[in-house]
C-alpha cells in the first residue's frame, strides 16, 4: 500500500508541476520538459558530478571552460579561444566577459556579476583540496600548476604532453563555482547551487522532485542568434523503478525515457529493436554509440590452471555468439564487441581485431588444452552480479556445448567491486564507461602501473611492448598516429586475450514525438538547452 501511496503522490507531482505558488507565474505545460531519474541526485555540486543522473542535473547548472559536441569535438564554452604551447604542456584560455552567474543575494547589489578567470583558480582550487574529498580530484593529476594571468586570461600548465587534456576539461568537474556562494552554503552547496549554465536552480523535495527553471541571462546563442535555452523549466521525478517510469511515459507524463530495461523492452521493441506498431505514431526513437564496453575480464594472476592458459581463454572468445546473445537478451541494442576494448565511436577503434563465433576452433582449443594439462574436465567460475545474469547464463549455456564447464557466482554490485580491486576474482564480469571521450582511457586498464587497487588494471596485464606504446602515445600530437598506437596497443591485448569483449554499448531515447532537438551522443551527456516541444508557441 505504501509504493502504491508514494506511486499515486509522484504521479499527481509529475502532472501538476507546472502550478506554481500564488507568488510564480504558471510555466505553460509545453514549455516544460519532464523526465524521471530512477537512481536519484546525490549532489547538485559539480565537484561531485561522479554519477550520470548528477551529471545530468549539473550539466543544465554548470559550465566550464570548454565543452563537447554531439561529435565528441571540443567546442569553446566560457573560454571564447584557447591556445596550446610550451611542448603541448601549455593551455591560455581567453575567457568571455559576458558570462553571468545565477542571481541570487548573496552577490551584493546587482545579484549576480560576470565570471572571470580567477573564479576558475578558485574552482581548480576547490576540486585539489583533499578536505572537499571530490571523486574528481584526479582530473587534475597532470596538472603542474594554473593561475588567472588577468580577468579574462586562465593558464593551465601541465607536467607533460596529454593529448586527451581538453577532453578531461570538459567534465563536470572542471565547471566553474562562484566563491562566495560556496563558502557560505559549505557542504550545502549541494542544494543550492549557482552555476553559469541555461537553467537556475529552482527548488528540491530530495525523492520527490526538482525544478530547475530558464537562465534568462544565459549567453549563449542558436546559429540564427537566438537565446537558449527556448524552455522555460526542466521538472524531474524519482520513481525509483524503471516499469514506473515506463508507465508514466507511456501515459504521457513525461517527455523522456533513457535506455534500455528488461521490465519494458519486449513492450516497445520488436526482437529486432524497431519500435512497436502501437508506439510507432506517438513516440521517437534515437539510438547510437555509447561509450561503454561490457566484458568478461580474467585475472592474470590467478592460480586456476584453466585460466592460465590462452588457449583457454581464446575458446571462451571464439565458443559463444554475440548477435545471437544481443538478439536475445537486448532487442538488438548494443553492438556484438568483434573488435578489441576500445568502443566504436571512438578513434582507434578497429572492429576485426578482436574474435567471432567459431566454435569448431573453440572446441580445438580446449581439446589441445586437454592433452597438454591432462585436465579432463576443465571448469571456471564466473562471478557476475544480478543484472547481468542473463547474459552470463547465456554464455554458460553456450560454452557447455563446446566441452567447457561455467560455473556462474552471483554477487552483490559492491562486492564485485571490492573484490576485483583486490585480485580475489579469477573470471569476472565488468564495464567500463569512459570517464572522457579518449581510447587512452580504455589502454590505462591494461597499463602495468596501474594495477589494482591502486588504479584500474583489474586484470593484472602486464606487457613491455604494450606500455612502450602507451607512453609513446602520451608525448604524439598526432591524433592519426595516436589511434593508430590505440589500434596496436587495442590489438596486441586482444592476442593475450586477458577478457572477453561482449558487447559496446548503445545510448537509446525514447521521446513523446512533441520533442525536438534532443539529440544523442556517445557519452550519454542530456543536452536541453536546445530543446523544444513542438505544440509551444516559441
Amino acid at each position: 500500500m505504501l509504493k502504491l501511496a508514494r506511486f499515486l503522490i509522484l504521479t499527481l507531482i509529475i502532472v501538476g508541476v507546472s502550478s506554481c505558488s500564488s507568488k510564480e507565474k504558471p510555466i505553460d505545460d509545453a514549455l516544460v520538459f519532464r523526465y524521471n531519474e530512477h537512481k536519484n541526485i546525490g549532489s547538485l555540486d559539480p565537484a561531485f558530478s561522479k554519477d550520470l543522473a548528477d551529471i545530468w542535473g549539473t550539466h543544465q547548472l554548470f559550465n566550464g571552460l570548454v565543452q563537447m559536441d554531439d561529435q565528441l569535438t571540443v567546442q569553446p564554452c566560457i573560454a571564447k579561444t584557447w591556445s596550446v604551447s610550451d611542448s603541448a604542456r601549455t593551455y591560455t584560455f581567453n575567457l568571455r566577459k559576458d558570462v553571468f552567474y545565477h542571481k541570487d543575494n548573496l552577490f551584493g547589489k546587482d545579484s549576480t556579476r560576470t565570471v572571470n578567470a580567477s573564479d576558475f583558480e578558485y574552482s581548480f582550487n576547490r576540486l585539489k583540496d583533499e578536505s572537499l574529498a571530490s571523486p574528481g580530484s584526479w582530473v587534475l593529476n597532470k596538472v603542474e600548476g594554473f593561475s588567472a594571468i588577468n580577468d579574462s586570461t586562465f593558464q593551465i600548465k601541465l607536467g607533460q604532453p596529454f593529448p586527451a587534456f581538453l577532453g578531461l576539461l570538459t567534465m563536470k568537474y572542471c565547471s566553474v563555482v562562484p566563491k562566495e556562494i560556496v563558502e557560505h552554503y559549505g557542504s550545502d552547496f549541494r542544494s543550492h547551487p549557482i552555476g553559469t549554465g541555461p537553467f537556475k536552480f529552482k527548488r528540491w523535495e530530495e525523492n520527490i522532485k526538482l525544478v530547475f527553471r530558464k537562465n534568462n541571462n544565459y549567453f549563449e546563442t542558436d546559429k540564427d542568434n537566438k537565446s537558449l535555452p527556448y524552455l522555460e523549466a526542466i521538472a524531474i521525478t524519482f520513481l525509483p523503478d524503471k516499469q514506473s517510469e515506463f508507465l508514466q511515459f507511456a501515459q504521457g507524463n513525461i517527455d523522456f525515457v533513457s535506455g534500455l530495461d528488461g521490465s519494458y523492452k519486449d513492450e516497445i521493441l520488436t526482437t529486432d529493436g524497431k519500435l512497436r506498431p502501437n508506439y510507432a505514431d506517438r513516440v521517437n526513437m534515437i539510438r547510437g554509440p555509447y561509450l561503454n564496453t561490457e566484458y568478461l575480464a580474467f585475472f592474470m594472476e590467478t592460480d586456476v590452471s584453466e585460466l592460465q592458459s590462452i588457449k583457454l581463454r581464446k575458446a571462451i572468445n571464439l565458443g559463444f555468439d554475440r548477435s545471437k546473445m544481443m538478439t536475445y537478451l537486448r532487442n538488438g541494442i548494443g553492438i556484438p564487441a568483434s573488435g578489441g576494448f576500445i568502443p566504436k565511436g571512438l578513434p582507434g577503434y578497429n572492429a576485426s581485431i578482436g574474435f567471432t563465433y567459431q566454435p569448431e576452433q573453440a572446441k580445438q582449443l580446449i581439446s589441445k588444452f586437454k592433452s597438454e594439462t591432462g585436465i579432463k574436465n576443465p571448469e571456471v567460475t564466473l562471478t557476475t552480479t544480478s543484472n547481468y545474469l542473463s547474459f552470463c547464463e547465456f554464455i554458460q549455456r553456450e560454452l557447455q556445448k563446446i566441452g567447457l564447464q561455467v560455473n556462474v557466482d552471483v554477487i552483490p554490485a559492491s562486492s564485485l567491486k571490492d573484490a576485483k580491486a583486490n585480485g580475489q576474482l579469477d573470471f569476472f564480469r565488468a564495464s567500463w564507461i569512459a570517464d572522457y571521450p579518449d581510447a587512452e582511457n580504455y589502454l590505462s586498464l591494461y597499463y602495468s602501473n596501474n594495477f589494482a587497487p591502486n588504479g584500474p588494471n583489474y586484470t593484472h596485464f602486464k606487457n613491455v611492448k604494450f606500455d612502450a606504446m602507451y607512453e609513446a602515445a602520451y608525448l604524439e600530437t598526432s591524433p592519426e598516429i595516436r589511434a593508430k598506437l590505440y589500434t596496436s596497443m587495442d590489438s596486441l591485448i586482444m592476442e593475450n586475450a586477458p577478457i572477453v569483449p561482449l558487447f559496446y554499448d548503445e545510448v537509446i531515447r525514447f521521446t513523446r514525438k512533441d520533442v525536438n532537438g534532443l539529440g544523442i551522443n556517445a557519452t550519454n551527456l542530456l543536452e536541453l538547452k536546445g530543446v523544444k516541444k513542438l505544440n509551444s508557441s516559441r
